[in-house]
Formats: structure tokens, C-alpha cells, sequence
């Protein structure tokens, strides 16, 4: 069957006549120029409109969708909660930056979040829990929210043009720029925020304290603040370490560091520590791996078991202790080794209109004050021109009054419509508005009844303007009225005090104890340079070394896990460790590989190691050239915890062994041209300076070097007596019959 041939597909001609300028082409622009008009705009967009908070105490985020849930009048009591999802969609009207993070930010918001000191949202449902990381919120549909009853300070008297009403991101509405806050909330709740190049963490304080605080300072501006203001008062409580010092430069400067340690219990008949409060930094997950991981590393040994037992009735940790274990001291190690303690650094970053500054706690309430009179003249004015507009309507009213049957013919006898407003302004003397407003009062209200009991009110009009004026020219005044405000959020949302302070004095312990734990150990050292640890239980099931072919152990010690480790290399350079940082093994095993494990330099070797709990004893290097150098091994003993020395030895001739001494002893020296030499190391005396070149001790031959030193005793020793020398240098005796250097035939 002929195939049926296949005709080619014609592409397509597109005919492009639109020009893009500048298409391909690579323009060259100094960095500069990019960072000032790209990146600049960026970094001013996150400081002022997204990541600092303001005097009010809100960032933009907070802002939005506050006032939309107020807009959807979810502050009302007798409204019922909303799904937070309907309010995450209203919010996007203002805050385009998607559902996800509008949610985010709504579930710190909330009581059941845990996260406020005062939270502004009512909450049902699933919000998760700020001290813990795995306990995850519920999605919008499922959760409801409406305002807290504290937001009425938030929006009060905000229609009142208290403040700036701005355009939001598409023009299509007004959002507040700032909130009437009635107390300093920016003090009351933490904020913490991440901007370009600064970052903002302010602590949370008792809002009684604040407002106290408050009105101290603006009785009297040099007021002792530390006198009302007892410290930080975290949402999950605890204990904050109480530092008068401390605590004065941070409301001083904005800046410092708070220490919060965990509130605990102990039930005795269970043997178990309950933690019931941790610090504000940190979670409960944190927490329990912090000490999963130390009881695995051997540095916590009195825990048996660990869990998470919050509910609905809180927050606890539990924690099992073995027989015996004293949990006051155990705390005590766990605060200095887990986030059971930690620390909460303050930056008390704020924008001022719209300028980033670091202030301390006076500054912060004095522009906080200036604020809030600012909010309250400007809610004066508001309310000083509407009753202005309605005495001027009234006397309109009084001037009816007078005759009323003039105002009715005038009305009944103009022909036009457009004409009632001009003629009633010609028969009465009044202006427009005020003839409007007549013109516009019902039928059934043109009595003498109804007219009077409006007059009335022109009196009480007259002494509100009075007052009203008064108050515009009297900052005094203006602060009366503040400091009553404060009054009443006092009276209606004090709440007592969540941190409680522990003192320097109740610290049992000194916070640099040592607690590592001390058990016996083997210690052992290859030639080439592998060490292990093993306890002797371990040491007892299994003796039988693994080593690399041709390698062997070199040095043993029975020692603790206590020991330091000072470790000799052929590059003059001394590299200290402890037992206890290295983890028990077995013999079965290669061990940790001294040069990778210490990070040595490259090609650097390990010629010896010495163990010491007291730094006693001596430690005498013997070098090539036939010099031998005696130092104190508290040399060595440093003050600070240093890694690695320099210098340990004499770097001026090879070194051919380090003999560490706790006493004197008998040294057998052989040479290259076949010469041996005892002597007793009580002839060297003891050098000062760990890099001495030492004293010669052998006198060598020419071209011959110092082979090897080792110490002998017993049975060695009585065989080499006849190579003993009374006194050094000495050239010793000819020594063929011990065979070849290190290696000694009896």
C-alpha cells in the first residue's frame, strides 16, 4: 500500500512591529547609583511602613487589621464573633501582602496565643500557643474572633478626627495613620520587628505600673522612674533576675540585656520537677531537646526521663529524677546549661514620625504624652466646632421665636422654592445656614413647645464653649484630662503582676561551678596519634585494642573524667582539652584522631600527652643538639580558657622526647654514634620560661645528635648502672652492646 505522503508544516511569520528602547542592551551604572535608587526605596519602605512600631504602639500590620475588625463593628458587645477569615479578606482591603501573613499576624493578636500581656483579640478555636513550636493554629475557617473590651481605648473618639486619615494602598478608602491609643501601649504589649540595617524588641511592662509611670512624669519630669516602674512583666511569667543597674540603663537608653529563668515545682512523692513557667525567648520543645542532648552527652546524670504534659490547664514540663538527686541544686545546673534561663535583649527602637530612634523608657512616655495631647486638643476642637454650628443654629431658633407666624407667612407666600432661604434670611437677619435650617424644621415642630426646650440648651452650649476653649489654651488642663483617662484604664484592665524578681542573694550556687560529671577512666594514646577514653567497666568486657596496621599504644594513664589533657606537638605548640570533652568509647573502636579532633596545623604531629587534675610536677624536653630544658607543668596552667599555646618549648633544635616527672627520675640518653648516658633529672634545674633552651646534659661527638631519652627504673636501671654519670654534660660510655637506638637488650 503506497504511503500517504506527508506534507510539511508551514511555520507561522510573525511580523513584530512594537519596539522595546533599550532591548539587549547593557548599561553601565556605578553601584551607587543602583543601591540609591533601588535598594534605598526598599529599605526606608520596611523601616517606616512595615517593621518598626510607632508612638501608639502598633505596626502598619497591627494597625489594619484592628481597625478593620472595629470598621466591622466586631467591638461591639452585643455583635457575635466573625469567622477570621471573613476578617482577613476585609483586612486585605489595606494590607495587600497576602491572607497568610494578615493570619499570622491576627494569631499573636489573640488570648488563646498567649503572646499579649493584654491580647486585643476575643479568640475561639485552635490559636496555637507562643511557648511552644509544634503547637500549631487552626486554619480562618475554623476559628472565630471579635475585639477585646481594652480596644475601646484604642478607637476612642477616633471619628472625632483625633487623627490622620490616610489613603490606603489603591486609593479606594481611609485607614488611621496612627490610633487614639488612652495609654502608652507601646510599653504594654512586647514588639519585636526586623528592619534593614536596625531592628526593634521592646519588653512587655504592667500596664498599671505604665500608667503610673506615667502620670508621675508628667507631675514631675525628673520622677524616679524605677520607683513605679519595678521591671518587664512577660505574658508567661517566671522569674526575672532583679539588676538595679541593669535595669536603670535600659529606661535610660533603650538598650541592655533582662535574665528570665523558669518557675518550678517539685513533687516529692513523684520525685519530679514540674516546670510551670519558662522565659518569653524561648519554647518548650527548646527546652526538653537542650536536655535530651546534654543527658546523651553525659553532662546531666540525674534525669531519668523528661516530657511535655501542658493541657488545657497550662503549661508544665515534667521532668524525672533519679534516687537521691537534690532538685534545687539540679535546677540550679539546668538554668546555667539550658533556655530553662535565658536572656531577653532589649532595643527599644520606635518610630517618630517616621523617623527611627532609639529612646529610653522617659523619652518614650514623653513622646507618648505629646501624643496623646495632641489627640485630645485636636478631639476638643472637633467637638468645640460642632457645638459652635449648633448654638449658631439655635439662636436662629430664638430669633423664630419671636414670631413664628412671620416665619410661616414668608414661607406660605413665596412662590418659589429656591426663594424660602433668601426671604426667611431678609425677614430675620440670619445667614443661610441658619435659613436652611429653619426652613428645613418640620410642620409639627413650629410650636412654642418645641422651640423653647431647644433654646434652653443655648445656655449649656455657651458654658461647653467656654470650657472647651479653656481647655485648647491650657496645657494643664489638657494633662487633667490625660491623667484621668489613665485613671479609668487603670480602674477597668489592671492586672496583677505576672514576672515575679529573684535576687543575686537567692542564687545557691556560683554560676562558674564546675559539673562536669567525675567517674574513673582509662586513657590511651597511639603513636600515631588516636586517643581513647574508656571507662573500666568497658575496659574489663573488652581489653583488646583496635588499631591502624603498624600502630600501637604509646602512652596509658588511669585517670578521671575530670583530667585536663595537655597535648605536646613537634611544632613547639602546646593544645589543651578535657577528659570530659572527648566521649567514652570502647577498645573496639580507633578512637578520636588527636591532630583532626584539636584542629592542629598541617603536617603538625602529637609527640606526647600529659594528664593533670593539679598541674604539679615537671615536664623536661630533650632536643637534638644535647640540651635539656626542665619546666614546671604550671607553666602551662592558664587563667583563661585557652585552646592552644605557642612557644611551648624551645624551638631552636629538634625535639626528640617530652618526659613529664611528678619527682626526679633516672633518664637513659642514647646518641647517633652509639654512646649512652644516665643521669638523674634532680642535676637539671628548673627553667622559668616554658621556651628555655635548656643546659646540655650530654656532651656528643661530632656530627652525632641526641637519638632518644626515656626514663628507667628497677630492673633496667641496675643493668645500666656502669653508663651512670656523676654529673652532666657528661659523653657517657660506648653502648654496642644495647643494640640499636630504642631498642634494649638485657
Amino acid at each position: 500500500m503506497a504511503r500517504k505522503r506527508e506534507t510539511p508544516k508551514k511555520n507561522p511569520v510573525y511580523k513584530h512591529e512594537a519596539y522595546i528602547e533599550g532591548s539587549g542592551s547593557i548599561v553601565n551604572e556605578q553601584i551607587t547609583d543602583v543601591l540609591k535608587n533601588n535598594y534605598m526605596p526598599y529599605a526606608m519602605s520596611v523601616i517606616i511602613s512595615r517593621a518598626l512600631p510607632e508612638i501608639d504602639g502598633f505596626k502598619p500590620s497591627h494597625r489594619k487589621l484592628l481597625y478593620m475588625m472595629y470598621k466591622r463593628g466586631l467591638l461591639s458587645p452585643d455583635k457575635e464573633r466573625s469567622k477570621s477569615a471573613n476578617v482577613v479578606g476585609e483586612t486585605m482591603k489595606l494590607n495587600p501582602h497576602g491572607d497568610q501573613a494578615i493570619y499570622d499576624t491576627l494569631v499573636r493578636l489573640t488570648r488563646g496565643n498567649e503572646a499579649l500581656l493584654h491580647p486585643y483579640i476575643d479568640s475561639k478555636g485552635n490559636f496555637g500557643k507562643q511557648y511552644s513550636s509544634k503547637m500549631h493554629y487552626a486554619a480562618p475557617r475554623y476559628t472565630e474572633v471579635k475585639l477585646e473590651k481594652i480596644c475601646n481605648e484604642l478607637f476612642r473618639d477616633i471619628d472625632k478626627e483625633t487623627i490622620d486619615l490616610v489613603p490606603n494602598y489603591d486609593n479606594t478608602m481611609l485607614e488611621p495613620s496612627l490610633l487614639p491609643v488612652t495609654f502608652p501601649t507601646v510599653l504594654v504589649n512586647s514588639n519585636t520587628g526586623i528592619a534593614v540595617s536596625m531592628a526593634s524588641n521592646v519588653c512587655p511592662f504592667n500596664l498599671e505600673e505604665v500608667c503610673e509611670t506615667t502620670i508621675a512624669l508628667m507631675k514631675n519630669p525628673g520622677h524616679d522612674i524605677t520607683s513605679t516602674l519595678k521591671g518587664p512583666d512577660f505574658p508567661g511569667g517566671g522569674l526575672m533576675l532583679y539588676d538595679e543597674d541593669e535595669l536603670k540603663k535600659i529606661y535610660e537608653t533603650g538598650r541592655g540585656s533582662i535574665k528570665i529563668r523558669s518557675k518550678y515545682n517539685y513533687d516529692k512523692s513523684a520525685n519530679c520537677l514540674e516546670i510551670t513557667q519558662i522565659p518569653y525567648t524561648t519554647t518548650i520543645e527548646a527546652i526538653i531537646d537542650k536536655i535530651v542532648d546534654l543527658v546523651k552527652q553525659g553532662k546531666i546524670r540525674e534525669v531519668s526521663y523528661i516530657r511535655d504534659e501542658t493541657d488545657i490547664d497550662g503549661l508544665k514540663i515534667a521532668i524525672d529524677l533519679k534516687r537521691g538527686v537534690d532538685p534545687d541544686k539540679l535546677m540550679q545546673k539546668l538554668y546555667r546549661l539550658t533556655p530553662l534561663q535565658d536572656s531577653y535583649p532589649c532595643n527599644f527602637n520606635i518610630l517618630i514620625a517616621g523617623t527611627p530612634k532609639v529612646m529610653g523608657v522617659r523619652e518614650i512616655l514623653t513622646e507618648w504624652t505629646a501624643f496623646r495631647e495632641e489627640c485630645v486638643q485636636r478631639r476638643t476642637y472637633h467637638d468645640l466646632q460642632k457645638k459652635k454650628e449648633k448654638l449658631h443654629l439655635l439662636e436662629a431658633l430664638s430669633k423664630i421665636l419671636l414670631d413664628i407666624d412671620k416665619a410661616i407667612k414668608i414661607i406660605r407666600e413665596t412662590e418659589n422654592e429656591e426663594d424660602v432661604v433668601p426671604n426667611l434670611m431678609i425677614g430675620f437677619g440670619i445667614d443661610e445656614i441658619q435659613a436652611e435650617y429653619v426652613a428645613e424644621i418640620k410642620l409639627r415642630n413650629i410650636n412654642k413647645q418645641y422651640i423653647l426646650r431647644r433654646i434652653e440648651e443655648v445656655d449649656k452650649l455657651k458654658a461647653d464653649i467656654a470650657e472647651m476653649e479653656d481647655i485648647l489654651n491650657d496645657k494643664k488642663k489638657i494633662r487633667k484630662i490625660i491623667i484621668a483617662e489613665l485613671r479609668d484604664v487603670i480602674k477597668n484592665y489592671a492586672q496583677p503582676r505576672k514576672t515575679m524578681f529573684y535576687f543575686k542573694s537567692d542564687i545557691e550556687e556560683d554560676e562558674s561551678i564546675d559539673d562536669t560529671p567525675d567517674y574513673p577512666v582509662n586513657l590511651f594514646v597511639s603513636a600515631s596519634g588516636y586517643f581513647k577514653k574508656i571507662t573500666p567497666q568497658s575496659l574489663r568486657m573488652s581489653s583488646e585494642h583496635k588499631l591502624k596496621e603498624g600502630d600501637f599504644i604509646s602512652q596509658n594513664f588511669e585517670s578521671t573524667n575530670k583530667t585536663d589533657l595537655i597535648f605536646f606537638t613537634d611544632r613547639a605548640q602546646v593544645y589543651k582539652s578535657k577528659a570530659s570533652a572527648f566521649d567514652d568509647t570502647k577498645a573496639s573502636v580507633m578512637g578520636d584522631y588527636i591532630p583532626a579532633k584539636l584542629a592542629f596545623d598541617e603536617n603538625e604531629n602529637l609527640k606526647t600527652l600529659v594528664p593533670t587534675t593539679d598541674y604539679s610536677g615537671y615536664v623536661i624536653f630533650f632536643f637534638e643538639n644535647g640540651k635539656a630544658a626542665k619546666v614546671p607543668l604550671k607553666s602551662y596552667e592558664t587563667k583563661t580558657n585557652r585552646k592552644k599555646l605557642a612557644n611551648a618549648y624551645s624551638s631552636k633544635s629538634p625535639l626528640v622526647a617530652a618526659i613529664f616527672t611528678a619527682e626526679d627520675k633516672d633518664v637513659l640518653l642514647r646518641t647517633t654514634s652509639g654512646h649512652a648516658l644516665v643521669f638523674n633529672t634532680g642535676m637539671i634545674l628548673p627553667k622559668a620560661t616554658r621556651d628555655s633552651q635548656g643546659v646540655q646534659v650530654v656532651t656528643l661527638r661530632k656530627n652525632a645528635l641526641l637519638a632518644s631519652a626515656e626514663i628507667v627504673e628497677g630492673e633496667q636501671l641496675t643493668e645500666l648502672s656502669k653508663y651512670r654519670a656523676k654529673s652532666v654534660p657528661s659523653a657517657g660510655k660506648p653502648a654496642k652492646e644495647l643494640g640499636e637506638t630504642n631498642q634494649l637488650k638485657f
